[in-house]
């Protein structure tokens, strides 16, 4: 039977939402509590025995918060011997910037930035190296989140021109380190800024081939990660994202989180704020599903 990648994430093991609703419901998940190597040894305890075995398991990882310089080298002998594999890497920055990351309009966030996707490029290259799948690299994921603005402004134009020079210099390090990890962007209409960068799935395609065009940066092995929910949320069909995505050979890594839209059981759906549940078999899903069938796609699809 053919292998099929899925990884997981600290948030599936979150102790609360956090923001208007409690974050310490389940306490025992706390950070303090519960740190990357727990988490590994938790899925391997408690889910991979549950899994089927043509289904290879990976772990998405945050840098700073979830992993950094102090505990990479135990988390990849956690991954090792778990037989787990590192499916994405993604530099936090919305955990540390507020006014564009490394599209800011003030320099020394943005340098801050970019030094925070560098280092993560580094770790991905350097001490996590062996927890890689010898067949599927991992995904360097880049979520907009830190990429927001809140007023109307022309300097809107200087922010993704910081945002493209950005990306690029990123993209070349990831080049000069091996070339190997596929790059995309995750793109997100708002939350947590009433507007952001890169909003939707067409907008991440664009800005790889602005990237070509003005910086040389290949687009191949770059695109999107594909979030269900986050299409969901302005609605947008997501069974066109796929196509745009697969036909652009866009489509790099996929969280498989829904607002639930049209599956008659979760309340969200557009105008709604993220509730980053499971997707459900739906008509639109299904769509979806055959599409990757299609198109070959066999990529890391996270949960």
């Amino acid at each position: 039977m053919k292998k099929t990648l899925h990884s997981i994430c600290r948030w599936t093991f979150n102790p609360g939402k956090g923001g208007f609703l409690p974050a310490n419901i389940r306490p025992a998940w706390t950070s303090d509590k519960l740190d990357t190597v727990g988490v590994i040894k938790l899925i391997k305890d408690k889910i991979a025995p549950r899994v089927p075995e043509n289904v290879v398991l990976g772990y998405e990882v945050h840098y700073d918060t979830e992993i950094n310089e102090q505990n990479a080298a135990a988390v990849a002998d956690a991954l090792v011997d778990s037989g787990m594999y590192l499916a994405m890497i993604t530099p936090g920055a919305h955990s540390h910037f507020a006014y564009g990351g490394i599209a800011s309009l003030d320099q020394k966030e943005r340098e801050k930035a970019n030094d925070l996707g560098r280092k993560t490029v580094d770790l991905a290259y350097g001490p996590l190296r062996k927890a890689w799948h010898p067949e599927f690299p991992p995904s360097l994921v880049i979520w907009n989140g830190s990429f927001g603005y809140d007023l109307a402004t022309p300097a809107i134009r200087q922010m993704y021109q910081n945002l493209k020079e950005s990306l690029a210099a990123l993209c070349k390090h990831e080049a000069a380190a091996g070339g190997e990890m596929y790059i995309g962007i995750e793109p997100k209409p708002n939350e947590g800024h009433p507007a952001m960068l890169l909003p939707t799935v067409a907008s991440a395609i664009l800005l790889f081939r602005k990237l070509e065009e003005e910086f040389g940066v290949s687009r191949a092995k770059k695109g999107v990660n594909k979030e269900f929910g986050h299409s969901e949320m302005i609605g947008l069909d997501h069974v066109y994202d796929s196509i745009e995505e697969l036909d652009n050979d866009a489509m790099v890594h996929m969280h498989l989180n829904s607002q639930g839209y049209n599956d008659g059981i979760t309340l969200g759906g557009p105008g709604k704020f993220d509730i980053d549940h499971g997707t459900k078999i739906n008509g639109m899903n299904i769509a979806i599903a055959a599409l990757l069938d299609e198109y070959g796609f066999n990529r890391w699809k996270g949960h």
